[in-house]
């Protein structure tokens, strides 16, 4: 049920990729106005991370994800009755960022920490898979209905899945291994069970766990270089790939469908992640994903055109592989260096990356608008990349995981 959860969040989210030139041509709204939406809905579905994952240890992982689902539900389906861009703003951008945001990465940290202690790298890049399987199933088809019927058809069907999901989400979904009378998988069973969450504000939990890794040069390094994968990833090619092959004649569908190719891919990379995160040292492993990533992305600018040439599959390929990678040895790094804190510290990296994603996301719609190019923000993207493998390589090896305590 977490993994069905995880893929409808990421689906949902990368909805706004397939609508923003339908929404351009309906309404007249510049691209850079449609991206300062998906801005603040990547804003969000970062920023709500580390609250929703404080929410679950006081509440539950099944009330919240519940309540997630909902949010996204009432957000979609109001965009149908819209007529200007702060309606949209504040359906897609605030609604949907807090949903599908409750049910994001930290989700994932939250749930490995709860159920596994043998092959948590490995299952969590099975989760993270998750999210590109949800693009895989939703981009396609939403494209194919914005084509058949209009982007009404597209937010509705996301509204009726997300709906779909709740009675199961509610009935399937547990909190922990003792709701089975069964232990995580891996752990000791004559290891005393973990002390409960005191009973105070999430939010005093988020920000205590905030307060005290911020003082860390380790949790900066990580932060940054995640606000740098949000950047390359979710807010440049998840919201403009389609916009950009179609400025060089490709349809809207089959450049949708390349997206989903790069979810395939994905999903073998991610799980692989996991596998090498559980066997190596994943301060290596996220240097070498992000200096791949770079080298990928500077080459993608030639690549573009009408057709999907044999370039333009390798680059599906190569980039799909790595495109959420990251994510199982970031998990890890955090749980080495936090301990006990490391889902909720993860939710602030996490933050982070969509703070990096959102702001890549309006910039580009920008640099579109003004230069009718978005060459310089693909170049550009690259860049950060590398630079993001120097602040990985940075990160020193800890001698003695820390147990950080949640603040009151």
């Amino acid at each position: 049920m977490a993994l069905v959860s995880i893929v409808g969040a990421a689906g949902f989210r990368a909805t706004p990729g397939v609508l923003i030139e339908p929404l351009e041509q309906a309404f007249g709204w510049s691209r850079g106005t449609i991206s300062a939406a998906v801005s603040i809905n990547l804003v969000l579905y970062g920023l709500t991370s580390p609250f929703a994952a404080a929410l679950m240890e006081r509440f539950g992982m099944r009330r919240v994800v519940a309540g997630a689902l909902l949010l996204v539900a009432t957000g979609s389906g109001l965009t149908v009755f819209m007529t200007a861009s702060w309606q949209l703003m504040l359906l897609w951008g605030v609604l949907v960022g807090l949903g599908t945001g409750s049910m994001a990465l930290a989700f994932v940290a939250t749930f490995t920490s709860r159920w596994f202690v043998k092959h948590r790298g490995l299952v969590t890049g099975v989760l993270t898979a998750g999210g590109a399987a949800g693009q895989l199933v939703f981009l396609p088809l939403l494209a194919n209905l914005v084509q058949a019927y209009d982007w009404k058809a597209a937010a509705l069907t996301v509204a009726g899945s997300a709906l779909l999901v709740v009675p199961l989400v509610l009935w399937l979904l547990r909190d922990n291994p003792s709701d089975l009378g069964i232990t995580a998988y891996g752990a000791d069973p004559d290891a005393p069970p973990p002390a409960p969450v005191a009973a105070t504000g999430a939010a005093g939990r988020a920000l205590g766990a905030l307060r005290d890794a911020a003082r860390t040069r380790t949790f900066w390094l990580l932060a940054g270089g995640f606000a740098i994968c949000g950047a390359t990833t979710n807010g440049l090619v998840g919201t403009h790939f389609i916009p950009a092959a179609h400025d060089h004649g490709m349809p809207t569908t089959t450049a949708a469908s390349l997206l989903a190719l790069v979810g395939i891919f994905d999903i073998v990379g991610t799980i692989a992640s996991g596998w090498l995160t559980d066997r190596f040292d994943p301060r290596w492993l996220l240097g070498i994903y992000y200096a791949l990533r770079g080298l990928s992305l500077m080459l993608l600018p030639g690549l573009f055109a009408a057709d999907p040439h044999p370039s333009m599959l390798v680059f599906i390929l190569f980039y799909g592989l790595d495109w959420v990678a990251t994510v199982p040895p970031t998990i890890a790094l955090c749980r080495q260096h936090f301990g006990a804190s490391g889902a909720i510290v993860f939710g602030w990296v996490f933050a982070s990356h969509q703070f990096g994603a959102a702001g890549i996301a309006l910039v580009a719609g920008l640099i579109r608008d003004s230069s009718g190019s978005y060459a310089t923000a693909f170049y550009g993207a690259g860049l950060l990349s590398l630079a993001a493998t120097a602040m990985s390589l940075a990160i020193v090896r800890p001698g003695v995981v820390r147990r950080w305590r949640l603040a009151a």
